[in-house]
């Protein structure tokens, strides 16, 4: 994604350490003016070769925090063989999630945030970054929203660690990320957007019929930006299709219909009766499943005696059963190779990846 990627002209902004896994990882930090106690946070995650002063300015986060009452944290990715990149399966060994994590947890450790109000979003393969956020640790993530990127090969095999609301935004034209999974640059980089919305409706249990809503083409910017906004499961997914859009993170909203990060900041407030909606891993079932996928038997965790079943892809129950508190070993071995839902009488469910 190198040259062609998002790169933004330099800010003077003081750059902040913190020390993970005996490295010093470099973020800027952005404070709103007057406001004190536990805020809520916002990560940006930048794109291939990027860094955080070329983001800052034109990104304008000090702006933007003054704006939302919110803390900003704008990581840097290290350098693999002379660019930055994240650890999202194009090279690179880096723990950025444990980064992330270790620094925000630092943070509420001395009363700036407040990590039940946590929030991710990235452009390019920083939105590779946000969706493995989201994939993997999106039981401590209230939203994401990936601006750009994809959800690579091996990720999209992953099972997400819970429900968590998702806003993606794509352009159609882009050559970059495009998408249908494919780069001019780069090859085949990941699964398309299409591909994307399965994978998170599926997950999050949407509905399968979006409600759909053309946004104000209010300038003539040659773009339409189309909502498409699935609900009725246990979190949100979102898709804003930028017709005619190419790989850019749209800012002003004097010179096109939307500006991304107001969008993406309405989104991250949901209804406006709390932030975010759902507190992260709210949605949670009240038993646990493991090892998932699973391959031969299955554990069930309950805390309290249930009925539990489990359906197949097409709806038909394959199981019934009753379970006592503790811990049940269940044998799959005779199932076919697939998906499957366990859903407790209390309409609680976890999918279950039988391999």
């Amino acid at each position: 994604m190198a040259a062609a990627l998002l790169m933004l002209v330099s800010a003077g902004a003081q750059t902040l350490t913190f020390r993970w896994q005996n490295t010093q990882r470099q973020y800027l930090m952005f404070e709103p003016s007057g406001r004190t106690g536990a805020l809520p946070v916002m990560y940006f995650l930048h794109g291939l070769g990027d860094n955080i002063t070329r983001c800052a300015s034109d990104m304008n986060f000090a702006s933007l925090a003054n704006e939302y009452g919110w803390i900003i944290l704008v990581p840097q990715a290290m350098s693999v063989q002379g660019s930055t990149m994240w650890n999202v399966g194009f090279g690179g060994t880096a723990d950025d999630a444990g980064f992330f994590l270790a620094l925000v947890d630092s943070l509420a450790g001395i009363g700036k945030v407040n990590t039940d109000s946590l929030f991710f979003t990235g452009f390019s393969m920083g939105g590779f970054m946000t969706h493995k956020m989201a994939i993997e640790h999106g039981d401590r993530i209230n939203a994401c929203a990936p601006v750009s990127g994809l959800i690579t090969f091996a990720l999209a095999d992953e099972v997400p660690v819970a429900p968590v609301r998702m806003l993606h935004i794509h352009g159609t034209s882009d050559n970059v990320v495009g998408w249908n999974g494919g780069s001019s640059y780069f090859g085949n980089i990941g699964i398309g957007v299409d591909s994307i919305v399965n994978f998170w409706t599926g997950w999050n249990d949407c509905a399968g019929t979006p409600e759909v809503d053309s946004l104000p083409d209010r300038v003539n910017d040659g773009l339409s930006f189309v909502r498409y906004r699935y609900t009725g499961g246990d979190a949100e997914f979102q898709l804003i299709k930028v017709i005619g859009g190419s790989h850019d993170f749209y800012l002003d909203s004097t010179t096109h219909d939307i500006d991304y990060f107001d969008v993406i900041h309405k989104f991250f407030l949901g209804d406006g009766s709390s932030l975010g909606c759902n507190k992260p891993g709210e949605a949670a079932p009240r038993f646990d499943v493991w090892p998932n996928p699973a391959s031969g038997c299955l554990y069930v965790r309950t805390s309290e005696s249930t009925v539990l079943t489990l359906l197949d892809s097409r709806g038909y129950s394959v199981m019934q059963d009753d379970f006592e508190p503790g811990v049940t070993r269940v044998d799959v071995r005779n199932l076919a190779k697939g998906l499957y839902v366990l859903v407790d009488r209390s309409g609680a469910s976890r999918k279950v990846v039988v391999i």
